[in-house]
């Protein structure tokens, strides 16, 4: 019954917890979609359809996450909340965890904190 999207969420939560990499949409030539980006679609739908439960998830993957997977978190988090996006981001900023991450079929490595400091520099500054 209500059951299944609580199912759902938590399925990206564990896709996402172990992640690795970092991509928005489609990788490499192809624009293969990764099972990570499914993930995280998952869990931004969840945050529409499901706030509270949603939530709580995102809360947990910024705090015990992956690097990847708290950079995934602190990215949704800033889509529903700024101000709370960006005090993830500032506590991010000294993370010394790598990640892949894709920009299209452009492929790279970095750490939490160089991507956090990032974010907050497109998003207006430190």
């Amino acid at each position: 019954m209500g059951v299944t999207w609580e199912r759902e969420l938590d399925s990206a939560v564990r896709e996402l917890d172990g992640s690795d990499t970092v991509a928005f949409g489609g990788v490499g030539f192809a624009g293969q979609v990764l099972p990570v980006t499914e993930a995280y679609r998952r869990l931004e739908d969840g945050l529409r359809e499901h706030p509270e439960a949603a939530r709580k998830r995102v809360d947990r993957l910024l705090r015990k996450g992956s690097p990847a997977a708290r950079a995934y978190a602190a990215t949704l988090l800033t889509a529903v909340d700024p101000a709370a996006g960006r005090d993830a981001w500032l506590r991010l900023r000294d993370d010394r965890g790598e990640f892949t991450v894709f920009s299209g079929c452009v492929m790279g490595r970095t750490t939490l904190g160089e991507y956090a400091a990032d974010r907050l520099t497109d998003a207006g500054g430190n």
